[in-house]
C-alpha cells in the first residue's frame, strides 16, 4: 500500500482554529474525506493517518467517527491528555478502536522548551507505549534535543518526528538543525514524516532546489527504513497542491531503488502503524 502517513480533516470553527490565520485564506473552511479521496485516486495513494489538529478526546472521536466510515482512512492518530491521573482508563476504553494507533500533543505550542521532559507528561507518553500505541512529535528545532532526550530515556517506545521538525527553510537555517536531525536519527526508535516542508518553505517560490539540502538529511539521517510520505493535507494548500508534492517527492525519491521507494511510500507508515 501506499501510504499518506500526514493528514487531517476539520469542520473549520475561526476560534478553535485561530491558528489558521488570514494569510492561510486557503484552507479556512470545512475538509472532510469527500474533498482527499479524489486525490489519493488521482495520485495512486492507497491511504492514508488522519492526524489530530485539536487538542480534544471530541476530536478523537472525530477523526474515528470519519475512519469507521472511509476505508481509506487506515489509522488515526487521536489526542487524549497524557498528564490525567485517569490516563489508563481512557487508553482501555480506546482499546475498542482498532483504526486508533498513536497520538499526539500539540508541543510547539508550549510556552515551555522542556516540555517534553515534565515527569507527569513523559510517564504518559511511557504507558502510551505500554498499551502499544506510537506517539507523534510535533515540535520545531529548537525542541529536537529535547526529542532526542526523550526518544532515549523511553527506549521502548516508538516516535516518529511530524514535518522534519518543521526546518527553516524560508530563512535557509540548516546547519544546526542538520546536526540535531542527524543526532535523533541515531535513535532507533524515531521515524519521521517527510511532510508539511513546503509551508515551511516560500509559499510562493519554493522549488525542488529549495528543498533538497532538507530532504538529503532527513534521508541520511534515518533512512528509508524510518522515513514516511505524508502530506499535510490541506495545510500544504497553503503552499502547494497535493498532486504537486507527490509529483515533487516522485522526482526526488528517482535514483533510490524500488525497495526504498516502496518502504517510504508505505511499507514504513505501515509498520510503524501497525495497519
Amino acid at each position: 500500500m501506499k501510504i499518506d502517513s500526514h493528514q487531517h480533516f476539520w469542520q473549520y470553527d475561526p476560534i478553535r482554529d485561530a491558528w489558521i490565520t488570514p494569510a492561510m485564506q486557503a484552507i479556512r473552511r470545512d475538509f472532510f474525506p469527500e474533498d482527499l479521496q479524489p486525490l489519493l485516486q488521482k495520485t495512486g495513494i492507497d491511504g492514508t493517518i488522519a492526524v489530530q489538529s485539536d487538542q480534544s478526546e471530541a476530536e478523537t472521536e472525530f477523526l474515528l467517527s470519519l475512519a469507521e466510515q472511509h476505508d481509506f482512512i487506515k489509522g488515526v492518530v487521536g489526542w487524549v491528555d497524557l498528564r490525567s491521573e485517569t490516563l489508563s482508563e481512557r487508553l482501555e476504553m480506546f482499546r475498542a478502536f482498532p483504526k486508533l494507533k498513536g497520538f499526539r500533543h500539540i508541543v510547539q505550542a508550549e510556552p515551555d522548551d522542556l516540555f517534553l521532559l515534565r515527569t507527569e507528561f513523559m510517564e504518559g507518553v511511557r504507558t502510551l507505549g505500554e498499551y502499544g500505541y506510537t506517539y507523534d512529535v510535533l515540535i520545531y528545532p529548537k525542541h529536537l534535543p529535547v526529542a532526542r532526550e526523550l526518544a532515549t530515556r523511553l527506549p521502548y517506545n516508538r516516535f516518529v518526528v511530524d514535518h522534519g521538525a518543521k526546518p527553516l527553510i524560508k530563512q535557509g537555517e540548516l546547519e544546526k538543525w542538520t546536526a540535531d536531525i542527524q543526532s535523533l536519527g541515531k535513535r532507533e526508535n524515531v521515524c519521521c514524516k517527510v511532510s508539511g516542508l513546503v509551508t515551511e518553505a516560500d509559499w510562493e517560490k519554493w522549488s525542488l532546489k529549495q528543498l533538497r539540502p532538507y530532504l538529503d538529511v532527513i534521508f541520511e539521517s534515518f533512512g528509508t527504513s524510518r522515513t514516511m510520505f505524508g502530506s499535510d493535507w490541506p495545510v500544504c494548500l497553503v503552499a502547494s497542491a497535493y498532486e504537486r508534492w507527490v509529483e515533487i517527492l516522485n522526482e526526488y525519491m528517482e535514483p533510490f531503488s524500488e525497495t526504498e521507494k516502496a518502504q517510504f511510500w508505505g511499507i514504513t507508515a505501515t509498520e510503524f502503524y501497525s495497519l
